[in-house]
């Protein structure tokens, strides 16, 4: 059997008492034709407009795609600022925080998700990123990021007082005998 065969998908691995989700597989930051697909749209609309409408077309494209910058420049303020009022670190809940979050979805996008700027676990300007949300409870959620993409994210739970008893060898005390009722 040749070795370059691949074998099939292993399961997602489990971290500690946790689980990790990782479906954006192959992302080659090559390919990303995003980065040259805006650009080129953005050209090709001006010279169309230029050709139909004169100066008036470009003009009329140009407001409308600085609009569309300046939306973005907004929204992204908007997100920093509200993340500027939390600690570092912190969410509401991080059980909810790992049901919502989605493959490829952008650190921007986790950040308003959260209200809260992740506590950075990797160095600074290293690939891949890994960002830490911790809630109250001990829980947290650390999400790894590729290129400002997140690619994968695992949760951790404590152990909840129950299961840590239970660990101990400490089980629950065996219920009282009932008394007799006397008779109605």
């Amino acid at each position: 059997m040749p070795s370059d065969v691949s074998s099939p998908p292993s399961p997602p691995m489990a971290v500690e008492r946790g689980e990790r989700r990782s479906r954006a597989g192959g992302d080659n930051p090559s390919m990303d034709f995003r980065k040259l697909l805006v650009p080129i749209v953005a050209l090709v609309l001006i010279g169309l407009s230029w050709r139909s409408f004169g100066w008036s077309g470009v003009a009329l494209v140009v407001s409308g795609l600085v609009l569309v910058l300046l939306l973005q420049f907004n929204r992204a303020m908007q997100v920093l600022r509200r993340a500027a009022d939390q600690p570092v670190g912190s969410v509401g809940s991080a059980v909810m925080l790992n049901a919502k979050l989605k493959p490829r979805a952008t650190l921007m996008h986790v950040v308003a998700l959260t209200r809260a700027i992740g506590e950075l676990r990797t160095p600074k300007d290293t690939q891949p990123e890994i960002f830490r949300w911790t809630d109250p409870g001990g829980s947290r959620v650390d999400a790894t990021f590729v290129n400002g993409r997140l690619t994968e994210w695992s949760m951790f739970r404590p152990p909840s007082a129950e299961q840590a008893e239970a660990a101990a060898g400490i089980g629950e005390q065996p219920a009282p005998a009932q008394a007799p009722r006397p008779p109605a």
